[in-house]
């Protein structure tokens, strides 16, 4: 099966909130302290090229104070497929156009997330500890417990620069 990968348009949103909605328990996420409205958000859409049905589907958010794009929901629908790198590497791209790092978080409980991104060239730069305890403030809905029975409580927060050769100093 091939795919394609495309910027996210507005005839989109409906299919994306369903996907929101069914992997993340609503329309709100909660990374490094802060409540995003993935409804509202950038992205890249992957979609069978044959079909057009949707395979996969990024979400980002644009700092541009601190020159970050900020990877804030990733969903493939049909992995080990490539669908998942190839969104990540669409997000790669345009981090490099633009000169800036890339920053994602992910729960200390997801092990397969941290392989996938190191895999993908991201390091893990820092360790939040309690972040998923304080989130649950803005989102009462995130569980207590995640993937093998691990207890939610922390966030790894991952940087991807372009080239790799350096660092944010954020270590």
């Amino acid at each position: 099966m091939s795919f394609r990968i495309r910027p996210l348009g507005e005839s989109d949103r409906a299919l994306a909130e369903v996907l929101w909605s069914s992997h993340w328990g609503g329309l709100t996420m909660v990374s490094g302290g802060r409540e995003h409205h993935v409804d509202a958000l950038a992205g890249f859409l992957a979609e069978d090229e044959q079909t057009g049905h949707a395979l996969g589907l990024l979400t980002y958010l644009t700092d541009h104070e601190e020159r970050t794009i900020e990877l804030i929901s990733l969903n493939s629908l049909d992995e080990g497929r490539g669908v998942g790198t190839a969104l990540v590497c669409g997000v790669q791209a345009l981090a490099a156009e633009r000169g800036q790092r890339l920053s994602l978080f992910t729960t200390n409980d997801n092990l397969p997330a941290a392989r996938f991104h190191l895999r993908r060239g991201f390091r893990r730069v820092a360790v939040h500890k309690d972040a998923v305890t304080r989130a649950r403030a803005l989102k009462p809905a995130i569980p207590e417990v995640g993937l093998d029975g691990e207890p939610l409580r922390d966030e790894w927060e991952w940087e991807w620069v372009p080239g790799g050769s350096e660092l944010s100093g954020r270590e």
